[in-house]
């Protein structure tokens, strides 16, 4: 346990980060599921909406330096790429 008191402070500080990123992550995961559900039920038009609003959350994530900007490009280029790809069928 931290003695001094700045140090006291970062280990508050670092928990509600990580409360955040947490949080942020989760709705994440939460989105992509979502638009996983609808891809596989064949319902396009949900699937085109889900993937819109995964996107943003995406970019959210990534303004607020909650995971990198290039990885949350790679996660939605990968989840376009298979909306597509239903689509082509």
């Amino acid at each position: 346990m931290a003695n001094i008191k700045s140090a006291k402070k970062r280990i508050n500080v670092i928990k509600k980060k990580t409360a955040i990123n947490k949080s942020r992550k989760s709705a994440l995961k939460t989105a992509e599921k979502r638009f996983n559900e609808a891809l596989e039920a064949k319902n396009l038009e949900l699937a085109q909406e889900k993937l819109s609003y995964t996107e943003k959350k995406l970019m959210q994530a990534a303004a607020k330096g909650t995971i990198h900007k290039k990885a949350a490009s790679r996660k939605a280029s990968r989840l376009a790429k298979r909306l597509n790809a239903s689509t082509a069928e």
